[in-house]
């Protein structure tokens, strides 16, 4: 760490540091704030899940196999049947946006997860 002085501008006293510690610094208040969100449960993606979302094809059938869902499956939990949401995995369909807030619901990921 680089050398830290104080210095007073109109009766306030302000610390300087070297612009590389600051960004260290802030840095590291980032990662402390996501590491407490991933502790309070919040959910992480894997790497190899998010290259995969990047080029697919189909975005729901990427988050259903994360999930480890079969087509039925996430059919049934969407209130939808079997056939609609394999058309619209293969983009025959696009869905109501009723429909795709069921099915992401089921996916537990938002709306804009599966449409983009």
């Amino acid at each position: 760490m680089g050398e830290v002085r104080k210095t007073v501008i109109d009766g306030e006293t302000y610390v300087l540091v070297p612009e590389d510690d600051y960004e260290d610094l802030i840095d590291t208040i980032t990662a402390d704030r996501i590491m407490a969100r991933v502790r309070a449960g919040e959910e992480t993606w894997p790497a190899e899940l998010v290259y995969e979302l990047w080029e697919t094809d189909s975005r729901i059938r990427t988050y259903r196999n994360y999930r480890k869902m079969s087509v039925s499956d996430l059919a049934a939990a969407a209130g939808i049947s079997q056939p609609y949401l394999s058309e619209i995995e293969s983009g025959k369909k696009t869905g109501s946006v009723d429909v795709l807030k069921r099915i992401a619901a089921a996916l537990k990921v938002d709306l804009d997860d599966i449409v983009v």
